[in-house]
């Protein structure tokens, strides 16, 4: 499960994260760092404030500063400030917080994860497993979501291969994909579902992540046959993958009477299990 960015959980609160291969380093977003340790509502000025106190004084972590593409709530990208776990700890030591000292411990133990993770990639899963477990998600549901994960990374190589970018290109080829088998975009599906920055796989029913699976395999596999070349010809490689799965769908819909592609996100449908 080698995702370079993603989103971890610190007291139930999503920071969203880079991997750096090169430097074998996690960046994490600072405004998500200090709306945690501050509960400000408005974390994007404190930081701007404190960003502007560092320069003044001239700290040399001012300098360390690395901006990376993040989505947003509203699903684009957008450049984010984000520091190594070393950099972030210099800069938490300026912001006054009960919350500080297991914040540390916390940044320290993911790094060292992130290193074992790297040395034996099944221990990825172990502890995304028992996170999706934690939040009340099914074993069954859970098997079908890491695999979808194995299949997103697989497709995601062979777009890399294919000279796509990762980031803007990638989340356009998704939103292809995603019209052709469910007939919505990636935006407006999540408007269905009423979710804002959640990942919207973690969102889907079992039926829903095996249809989104066959598209993206089917994807990758005419990508293999087809050889795209530039993004228009890969937009329409993710289309035809798309409506692999949408005769699925469309046939099962026809059996059933129902629609496989649902307004009911996790919550309902964790909510639905219990009750059950």
């Amino acid at each position: 499960m080698k995702k370079k960015n993603s989103i971890i959980l610190f007291n139930k609160k999503q920071v969203r994260r880079h991997w750096d291969e090169d430097k074998e380093l996690w960046y994490f977003s600072v405004v998500d760092i200090i709306e945690i340790l501050t509960g400000s509502t408005i974390p994007k000025r404190y930081w701007s404030d404190l960003k502007s106190k560092l320069r003044n004084e001239g700290s040399e972590v001012y300098e360390k500063i690395v901006q990376l593409k993040f989505v947003a709530s509203d699903g684009k990208y957008y450049a984010t400030d984000c520091f190594s776990t070393e950099n972030l700890l210099r800069v938490i030591q300026s912001i006054p917080s009960p919350k500080a000292e297991p914040l540390k411990l916390w940044l320290a133990r993911v790094g060292y994860e992130r290193i074992e993770e790297t040395e034996d990639p099944e221990l990825a899963f172990e502890r995304a497993m028992k996170t999706y477990l934690q939040k009340g998600y099914s074993k069954e549901w859970i098997n079908q979501r890491l695999k979808s994960i194995e299949v997103r990374k697989e497709l995601t190589d062979e777009w890399q291969a294919k000279g796509m970018k990762e980031g803007l290109e990638y989340a356009i080829l998704t939103d292809e994909i995603t019209k052709a088998w469910a007939d919505k975009s990636v935006k407006n599906y999540k408007k269905l579902k009423g979710l804002k920055k959640e990942n919207l796989r973690d969102n889907m029913t079992n039926l829903e992540l095996v249809l989104n699976m066959l598209a993206e395999a089917s994807t990758t596999e005419i990508s293999k046959k087809q050889n795209p070349r530039g993004l228009e010809r890969n937009k329409k490689v993710a289309r035809k993958g798309g409506r692999v799965a949408k005769k699925a769908r469309v046939e099962i819909e026809k059996q059933t009477g129902e629609s496989v592609v649902i307004s009911k996100n996790a919550k309902k449908l964790r909510l639905k299990k219990k009750n059950n």
